[in-house]
């Protein structure tokens, strides 16, 4: 789950006999909801007023006006993505042209794909959203417990900025902030202050005006508007981050009293990005998956060891990726099926005792982030179970680990890869979200793609048989 990054220093344009002028971004609005084209898109920081372009994922920035040194209004052309863009701002000082040296990583959206365990969930640009796969324990939110190949809309007359998939149950985000949640509720982790199943989405307790929501494997985290984080589930581990094992049925407050701009949820740990870009992790830590140079859980959130400054994050079973402004990726976590992108078979550090529900494959690990072994430069990134996925800034995709089933999408099944694959097809993508054994993506222009397993219909193409490459999810966008 991404928010949004703030303030964000631009590197310093200097006229060749004058001062460097450096433009800032300290916001951008909206924060969430969607950036389809035609919306109205504000920018405040400092320095504006030499700004001569400003580009979105490539895109140029329509009806552009710069208020003084403070602010640019503008409203976002045909093809924006619906995910993670690059915001790069162009000026001049003096006699020097600094085209292009201004570069933002913007996740101005929430996130508009959801792929869990056994499950895909996807939200039309209107916030309706629609849920295919398994449906044992009402995750799709449509009031049953059927099963379906196909997308079914979630009941009821909400929409949603944001959505996010656990490993049995579903939450969303209404355009005013407000959390919902469906599916299996034993843990607490729909929040309503019960542990029980609803097959229909019910709101989440305290009344929390949300930016941001993750969905675990048993649990949920959300950011409040002002950064705070909170979560509520199953807590046996530490991973709602109060300083304590009890689990709770309501949102609690993670410890610390730190501002974040990004939270994601894992298996039995949580991760988030302050606004400042250092990582901080909590909960269960047999795999190193809170990269903190150790494998002692904590109940409270730890310092990511790194010097790095991260934009985006991503975190999957129990390992985590994040990308840097600069757009380089770096893993850290479980690399037992090379989930990892090392380049190598085997991980840096070996995990003799995983702890609970330890992945398939082998003992291989890091405590510490790792880089992803790869040249290319990332828009947006996703953690699955055992595998990781990724898009440039142009929108193509790559995956690295597990691909049993296919999951990287490049064709091949029944193997894995340490180092970054193309996902067949030649598509372009928006969006992506990575599941247990299957991948999915929004394309730019609107349809959705799926690839991996699909035995109970998780790619949602009206079968159930598993696909090594992209398969195109049933009549999708709905009308």
């Amino acid at each position: 789950m991404i928010g949004l990054v703030g303030p964000v220093a631009a590197v310093g344009c200097k006229d060749p006999v004058g001062t460097p002028a450096p433009v800032t971004v300290t916001a951008v609005s909206p924060a969430i909801g969607p950036l389809a084209g035609g919306t109205s898109l504000t920018i405040t920081g400092t320095n504006f007023a030499n700004v001569t372009s400003v580009t979105i994922g490539g895109v140029e920035l329509v009806s552009r006006t710069v208020l003084g040194d403070a602010q640019i209004t503008g409203t976002t052309a045909a093809g924006t993505g619906l995910g993670t863009d690059v915001v790069v701002i162009s000026s001049t000082h003096g006699s020097a042209t600094c085209s292009g040296c201004f570069s933002y990583l913007l996740p101005v959206l929430a996130q508009p794909l959801a792929a869990s365990t056994y499950h895909t969930c996807a939200r039309t640009s209107s916030g309706a959203t629609y849920c295919w796969g398994l449906n044992d324990e009402g995750e799709f939110g449509d009031g049953s417990t059927a099963s379906r190949s196909t997308p079914v809309a979630v009941l009821g007359a909400l929409t949603f900025s944001s959505i996010a998939a656990g490993a049995l149950h579903t939450c969303g985000l209404t355009f005013a902030g407000a959390a919902y949640c469906w599916g299996r509720g034993d843990g607490g982790q729909l929040g309503d202050s019960s542990a029980t199943n609803s097959s229909t989405p019910v709101a989440v307790s305290g009344g929390l005006a949300l930016s941001a929501i993750t969905a675990g494997h048993w649990h949920t985290c959300g950011l409040t508007t002002a950064g705070a984080a909170y979560c509520w589930g199953e807590n046996d581990r530490g991973q709602l981050g109060n300083d304590s094992t009890t689990s709770s049925s309501t949102p609690v407050a993670v410890s610390g009293g730190l501002t974040f701009s990004t939270i994601g949820a894992g298996l039995y740990y949580t991760c988030g990005l302050t606004v400042a870009g250092a990582a901080y992790c909590w909960g269960a830590n047999g795999w190193g998956q809170l990269g903190n140079g150790s494998r002692t859980s904590s109940s409270t959130p730890v310092a990511v060891s790194t010097v790095l400054r991260f934009s985006i994050l991503g975190t999957g079973g129990v390992h985590a990726c994040a990308l840097t402004s600069s757009g380089a990726a770096y893993c850290w976590g479980s690399n037992s099926l090379e989930q990892l992108g090392t380049g190598a078979a085997t991980g840096p550090e070996t995990c003799l005792q995983p702890g609970p529900h330890p992945p398939r494959g082998n003992d291989d690990c890091s405590t510490v982030p790792t880089k992803v072994a790869t040249a290319l430069r990332w828009g947006d990134l996703r953690a699955g179970l055992t595998h990781t996925c990724g898009l440039t800034p142009g929108g193509q995709a790559y995956c690295w680990g597990e691909d049993y089933q296919g999951e990287l999408g490049d064709g091949s099944t029944g193997t894995t890869s340490s180092t970054p694959v193309a996902v067949s097809g030649g598509l372009t993508f928006r969006a992506i979200a990575a599941g247990s054994s299957h991948t999915c993506g929004l394309t730019t222009a609107g349809a959705a793609y799926c690839w991996g397993d699909n035995y109970f219909g998780q790619l949602g193409d009206g079968t159930t048989t598993s696909s090594a490459t992209p398969v195109a999810v049933s009549g999708w966008p709905p009308p």
